[in-house]
């Protein structure tokens, strides 16, 4: 499937907002709220760099040597300051 300029797939639109709802509230205001929270993630970050940065967080969750690899080195570092810092813009806008 081809993308346009930095479009997100629907599946990781949908990854996205059915974990932040699971974490928010099964709710039509946390729906709202939480397809904001992608949209302006989404303009933010280009979904290559998104992707880099939510695989680095994923294997991070691994305990010991393993996971520091993916938490402690630069470049996993910048990705998921990155992602950081456009969830944090995204809950200023949407929460």
């Amino acid at each position: 499937m081809a993308l346009a300029n930095d479009d997100y797939p629907t599946v990781a639109i949908f990854d996205y907002v059915h974990g932040c709802m699971k974490a928010n509230g099964e709710t039509r205001a946390a729906l709202q709220s939480c397809s904001c929270s992608i949209d302006v993630i989404a303009s933010i970050v280009p979904y290559a760099r998104y992707e880099t940065a939510e695989t680095f967080v994923s294997l991070g969750l691994q305990t010991g040597e393993r996971g520091a690899l993916f938490r402690q080195g630069a470049v996993a570092k910048t990705a998921i300051s990155e992602l950081r810092r456009a969830q944090a813009e995204a809950d200023v806008r949407c929460f």
